[in-house]
């Protein structure tokens, strides 16, 4: 297996899969999405057995192959079972040394923090990305309280180095904000899964997030070479 952090660094739109929402199926999903380009695909499922999520989450890596990061939200077991390329965890889960422990230093392990405090921990911990959010307010997870704006995501990026994936609320009418203050990627989960099109609107979204990444390297090469 080729290694995945190295495909950190080539990430915009992130994929979470949530059955409850998808009118096609999570497997369908993950192809539709991979097929459009996505780079990493998280599953998170909460209702399954394990055995059940076992087998769901060995055929999204197959999917995932070589092309996209594949990791599984909150469950180690599943992750070590299928030999997923890591996990993502909340700030309720597993202690991030503990599951580093367990999974080992080429892992990729992703830390949901909601503010700067939280980001530094996760930074310090040995986090390779954080999911900050909800940047805006989100039906999507119940208990993930009120929109945090996507201004929050300049104060995280300029206390950390790591890479900042925004969740929440996000939509093709909002995301360009979200990468204009600095967000390296992001997620929208029910504006793709509940579409008729999961492929074409993670196309939609591959494209704004590199067209707003080219303008700002535009504007910033621009700065630059014109300071007096």
């Amino acid at each position: 297996m080729s290694n995945k952090k190295d495909l950190l660094s080539k990430i915009d739109f992130y994929l979470v899969t949530d059955s409850g929402l998808s009118k096609k199926g999570t497997l369908s999903d993950v192809q539709d999405a991979v097929s459009a380009g996505c780079r990493i695909v998280q599953y998170r499922e909460k209702n399954k057995s394990t055995k059940d999520l076992i087998t769901e989450a060995s055929q999204i890596k197959a999917i995932c192959g070589d092309d996209a990061i594949f990791l599984v939200n909150d469950r180690i077991d599943v992750a070590l079972a299928v030999n997923a390329d890591g996990v993502h965890l909340g700030q309720n889960d597993m202690p991030l040394d503990i599951a580093r422990a367990i999974l080992g230093n080429d892992k990729i392990i992703g830390i949901t923090v909601h503010d700067i405090n939280e980001a530094i921990k996760a930074e310090n911990g040995g986090a390779d990305y954080v999911g900050l959010g909800p940047i805006f307010d989100t039906s999507t997870k119940s208990d993930a309280g009120k929109g945090i704006g996507p201004k929050s995501i300049k104060d995280v990026k300029n206390a950390i180095h790591i890479p900042i994936v925004a969740i929440g609320g996000i939509t093709k009418d909002n995301c360009i904000s979200v990468i204009e203050n600095g967000a390296f990627g992001l997620v929208a989960i029910s504006a793709v899964v509940c579409s008729n099109d999961v492929k074409q609107e993670t196309k939609d979204f591959i494209n704004i997030i590199r067209k707003t990444r080219s303008r700002i390297s535009s504007f910033n090469n621009f700065d630059i070479h014109h300071e007096v």
